[in-house]
């Protein structure tokens, strides 16, 4: 927030987002998004600015300082339109809108989103960042603001005009119709995703593009599922070695653990800064599943590090997660985490100065900008240890000791702006990241952290009943979306197998069904973003696509086809296979859009299987089952624990099955079952 002593604060001063306030002293008359705002346009027949970006967005904050901050500039946007600011993070229903009007007209998008809408919330105009004067190809921010002003005035009927015209454009890219035709055949589908990601592969820095490169952890866990069910060595290979180069990488913070957003080169070595809570989660399941596929000590560390960082600086003192970090420190981008030799002459004794120096390619020159360097893993610990001489353990003692004391230095430099809203469906997916790394790790610290989180988040983010999204300063508000429910649903579920407590798994199993109920589309299938309750949304749209985050839609098919073949449940199986059929349908051309929902057409084409394992008063020798059971990476196998003492009243209504699955001779014993039809009880799964 940028805060002086003679500046009047806006209307914004009262929001609790943290990007809202961020703008709350700007002279510009913002508007948070809401009645108060449309009524004034619509009155004052005046068209509406709306600016939509987050907290942590660096190219936000330079067109903040360079526009919305400027006075003159504010007072044209104050005379010739009503402005908007919108949080894209508690409003991803409205954010959609109007990046698909960005993605139809521009070919693309990205925030700050800067759209001109009529007083009926169309939009006639949509673009992105734009610069104070001319540049990059794009007129200057006043320069737009006075054309668009000119053409509401002097072209009324050519804006209204192009305004349907965006309008069709958005129906078009977020309506998705049933399928017309036969049902498309899921295995080549699968087949062909495979085939486009081996073909744009980096066999050299791993990942799957050029710069800049993006995590897409989706893309993990569909080739995860390929290794698991097809047994194609080649899907783990490229998974496997993709984790290992971006967390070897500038992209993954060497010193205090977690990942960046992105990275802007192809070689995971400079990153844009920003942390975002969505990735660590998924990173960290990525990882988990990883070292449940091959034992791997480097990803082991890199979970326990990314989780210490998310425990020590993400983590509020309730056990909630925050949103994200910034790029932005000091007013540059990267400030926190970059060194110079000289900050490390000061710091460092003068071998492991030449040590961090070969490890981490580290010159006077600087591989990012001004002489500074970002941390790289540039060579091996052998090699660095041939190159000075000395033994392997030397060097990692000079590599240890210069990690720790450049740490604290750097925990004294001003940090990076936190954002600390915390949302229901980051914070699921942080449940699945650390449910999966206790089981591949045996870390019950980490499963106990999720407990935590989970029953706050049941607590607090639950009222009358519905999910809510957004919790700041103790404020609980936004009606949750399909993401709440499918994310936090998926990290219940992923809870339960962690701890077998069975009230993770009834809760998972209730929000699944009442999301059907608030975002299910009987006529087509799949699920809206949305509920609808909200007119000043133009469009009911689904999300469609696995990007930085994954699509709803392709997290509650995964649910889907979880519970129902956990419970037999028909009505649960026939709208997973629903949802997969009509998004498959849309990306039959192009899979790589939605590779988690492949990865779902690949688990509905297997057969259902569970593990059982009945537990004995030994609890002892139950552990060690249990430890074997989670252990391992099986995607498709519900795990499932009949206790000593008898079963929870829920779930032997639910599976009444379950009360024949009993110790072998008064030992713990595993029952591994294909649609509930079991093999012999065994009491070493091994067997």
């Amino acid at each position: 927030m940028h805060v002086g002593a003679d500046r009047t604060p806006n209307r914004l001063i009262h929001e609790k987002s943290p990007y809202l306030q961020q703008h709350a002293f700007n002279p510009v008359d913002w508007y948070p998004w809401g009645e108060e705002a449309f009524d004034r346009a619509r009155r004052e027949e005046k068209p509406i600015f709306l600016s939509i970006g987050y907290s942590t967005c660096h190219w936000c904050h330079v067109m903040e300082r360079e526009s919305f901050e400027d006075p003159e500039t504010a007072l044209l946007m104050n005379q010739l339109f009503v402005n908007i600011k919108v949080d894209r993070e508690e409003r991803p229903d409205v954010d959609h809108v109007y990046m698909t009007a960005a993605q139809a007209l521009n070919g693309n998008g990205g925030w700050p989103l800067s759209a001109w809408l009529m007083p009926d919330l169309v939009p006639f105009y949509v673009g992105t960042y734009f610069p104070p004067r001319p540049a990059f190809g794009r007129p200057s921010f006043s320069d737009a603001l006075r054309s668009l002003h000119n053409a509401w005035i002097n072209e009324r009927e050519k804006v209204v005009r192009t305004s349907q015209a965006i309008l069709g454009a958005i129906e078009k890219g977020s309506v998705i119709a049933a399928p017309t035709s036969e049902p498309v055949p899921l295995n080549p589908i699968v087949e062909r995703c495979l085939e486009q990601l081996e073909r744009s592969y980096d066999p050299r820095h791993g990942g799957f593009s050029g710069a800049p490169k993006f995590p897409r952890p989706s893309i993990l866990e569909f080739l995860f599922r390929c290794h698991a069910v097809q047994g194609s060595e080649r899907a783990f290979a490229m998974a496997h070695r993709t984790l290992h180069c971006m967390a070897s990488g500038g992209m993954y913070d060497q010193l205090g653990g977690g990942f960046a957003r992105y990275s802007v080169d192809a070689e995971w070595r400079v990153p844009h800064f920003e942390k975002m809570l969505y990735d660590q989660g998924q990173l960290v399941a990525a990882c988990a599943d990883a070292v449940r596929v091959e034992p791997d000590p480097f990803l082991e560390g890199v979970i326990r590090q990314t989780i210490a960082y998310l425990e020590r600086d993400l983590m509020n003192s309730d056990g909630l997660f925050y949103s994200a970090e910034d790029a932005d420190s000091e007013g540059e981008e990267g400030t926190f985490y970059v060194w110079t030799l000289r900050q490390l002459a000061e710091l460092l004794t003068e071998s492991e100065q030449v040590a961090m120096q070969l490890r981490y390619g580290l010159t006077a020159e600087g591989n990012f900008e001004h002489g500074r360097n970002v941390l790289h893993t540039s060579m091996a610990i052998e090699q660095v240890a041939a190159r000075i001489g000395v033994t392997v353990p030397e060097v990692e003692e000079l590599i240890a000791g210069a990690h720790a004391r450049l740490f604290e230095a750097r925990s004294s430099r001003p940090r990076p702006h936190r954002d600390e809203k915390i949302l229901t469906s980051w914070n699921g997916l942080m449940l699945s990241g650390l449910a999966r790394a206790a089981m591949a790790l045996d870390a019950p610290a980490y499963a106990e952290t999720a407990c935590t989180a989970a029953d706050l988040l049941l607590g607090s983010m639950i009222v009358d009943g519905r999910l809510m999204h957004r919790l700041k300063d103790g404020e609980v508000k936004i009606d949750g979306y399909l993401d709440d429910y499918a994310f936090l649903s998926a990290g219940l579920l992923d809870l339960y197998e962690a701890t077998f407590d069975v009230r993770y798994l009834r809760e998972a199993d209730r929000l699944v069904r009442l999301a059907g109920a608030l975002f299910w589309d009987e006529e087509a299938g799949g699920y809206f973003m949305a509920s609808g309750a909200d007119p000043s949304v133009l469009v009911r749209s689904k999300s469609d696509h696995d990007g930085a985050e994954p699509s709803g839609n392709s997290v509650m098919a995964m649910n889907l086809l979880r519970l129902g073949n956990l419970f037999h449940d028909e009505e649960l199986l026939l709208k997973a296979e629903r949802t997969i059929a009509l998004f498959m349908a849309r990306v039959a051309d192009y899979p790589i859009m939605m590779p988690l929902m492949a990865a779902a057409a690949l688990m509905q084409s297997q057969p259902p299987r569970q593990i059982v394992l009945a537990e004995s008063a030994n609890l002892q020798e139950t552990a060690v089952l249990i430890r074997q059971a989670r252990a391992r990476y099986r995607p498709g196998t519900g795990l499932l624990l009949v206790p000593h003492e008898g079963l929870d009243t829920w779930l032997a209504e639910r599976l009444p099955v379950l009360e024949e699955m009993v110790p072998l001779d008064g030992h713990a014993a595993a029952y591994v079952c294909e649609r509930f039809v079991c093999q012999r009880p065994v009491t070493e799964l091994s067997e």
